[in-house]
């Protein structure tokens, strides 16, 4: 397309299941904007005659909304086989783009960006406009983290329109961020947003979900009927008032969630004080190329290794610091990244598996220990979950051998030699002849 209506296109920004967005020169003003177009027509009968009534009766409301944090909509046109919306142009990227574990943003940035979601949300509800698809692919950050929430009276009125929630009629996703009421079809209010608002705050500062599941029917049985982990014990280096934030932006019961956006954010400037103003991309990246070269992480995939920094605690740890002692009761293990431990044992006896430490670790020498708390390992993913098991499981292996080798030096002659095999040796019976020598 080289124009749409009196938008001239300069090139094509991306293109989705019913639409596409197109950077355009507005002649009119000396800017560029955001035009996204649908096309009628190609999807069933129905759906045409539903979105060109979208787009005929209530595509100017989000007009009204005039707000930094608000992608602002300039123009919206019905033509015979599309429809468009003009928006404003913002240059950076989306939060889709920092949902993986190994691309988070630094925690004081991600609370910044969700600190103005929650004042721009507080605004359109006071419009009387429910967004009701906050997901990371409609939060755009322009230059100084400025958040930019798009598609806003789209989703409303097609929840209007068609009574149904946009994200399964756009078939762009499953009900991962959708309210428990929203997802039985309840009637909503402004805090279905804001529930969507914190699972999005939940996985910018996890790298994950807080409901996971194998299907889809499995996933809504959890939304509606179970809570979600506690954020620190998912990161443990996140600040521990983020628990009571994200424990009340999810909650089941619409009568202890947050009100309104305003008490969101306020809530978030508290528990931003509690971090240091700093980008720690840098330190996390010399922290992930440490493991990278170390033998224990070979056989990790880098986002593997990017998920055991998110649920570890990296300790800089002076001489003669006991990491573990003996009858401790705890959950963690950890790896040695540089500098060395003395293990001792308090006599010769081997402790029967349990959370009591049967030796006691204590440093020689200027330590980094990288700390893993069980509990966090446990939520993980299964890929990191399946090769923590086998690399620990090799380590063991390992590890036994050379006790086995050092008990062996220190132990009695051998009764039989090996020179028999299990298909042959010296007896009639083809057989070996074992016994075992009391020591």
């Amino acid at each position: 397309m080289e124009t749409i209506g009196k938008y001239r296109v300069v090139r094509e920004l991306g293109k989705g299941a019913t639409a596409t967005v197109y950077l355009c020169d507005d002649p009119d003003s000396d800017r560029q904007v955001a035009v996204k177009v649908i096309r009628f027509g190609q999807d069933s009968a129905a759906m045409s005659r539903r979105m060109r009534k979208l787009f005929q009766n209530e595509g100017m409301v989000s007009t009204r909304l005039n707000h930094p944090n608000i992608v602002r909509v300039y123009e919206a046109v019905v033509e015979e086989d599309f429809a468009y919306l003009a928006m404003e142009y913002v240059e950076g990227f989306s939060l889709e783009e920092h949902i993986r574990i190994d691309k988070l943003l630094p925690m004081h940035r991600v609370i910044g960006i969700i600190f103005k979601c929650c004042m721009a949300l507080d605004a359109a509800y006071r419009q009387g406009i429910i967004h009701r698809d906050i997901k990371p692919a409609n939060i755009m950050v322009a230059a100084n983290d400025e958040a930019k929430i798009a598609d806003f009276g789209l989703a409303l009125n097609m929840n209007k329109d068609m009574d149904r929630d946009s994200t399964f009629i756009m078939g762009v996703g499953s009900p991962a961020y959708m309210s428990p009421e929203q997802i039985k079809g309840y009637p909503l209010n402004q805090k279905t947003d804001l529930y969507s608002l914190g699972v999005l705050l939940f996985q910018l500062l996890t790298g994950r979900l807080p409901f996971r599941a194998n299907n889809q029917a499995t996933l809504i049985y959890r939304i509606i009927n179970t809570d979600a982990p506690a954020v620190t014990a998912l990161n443990p280096n996140l600040p521990e008032g983020l628990n009571a934030v994200l424990r009340r932006a999810l909650e089941k019961d619409l009568y202890s969630r947050y009100r309104n956006g305003a008490e969101f954010a306020k809530d978030l400037s508290a528990v931003r004080y509690q971090m240091l103003e700093e980008d720690q991309t840098a330190q996390d990246t010399k922290h992930f190329e440490m493991l990278r070269r170390l033998d224990f992480f070979t056989e990790f995939e880098n986002i593997e290794i990017w998920e055991v920094l998110r649920v570890a605690v990296w300790r800089e740890v002076s001489p003669n610091v006991a990491l573990i002692r003996q009858g401790e009761s705890n959950k963690f293990f950890g790896v040695i990244i540089s500098g060395s431990v003395e293990i001792s044992i308090d006599g010769k006896a081997l402790c029967p598996a349990s959370d009591q430490r049967c030796s006691t670790a204590v440093t020689l020498e200027p330590t980094l220990f990288l700390e893993i708390n069980a509990a966090a390992l446990a939520l993980s993913s299964e890929e990191l979950l399946e090769r923590m098991r086998n690399v620990l499981l090799a380590r063991m292996i390992g590890r036994m051998r050379e006790v086995n080798r050092v008990a062996a030096a220190q132990g009695l002659p051998a009764v039989q030699s090996a020179t028999g095999s299990l298909t042959g040796g010296s007896r009639s019976g083809g057989g070996m002849d074992l016994s075992l020598s009391p020591m």
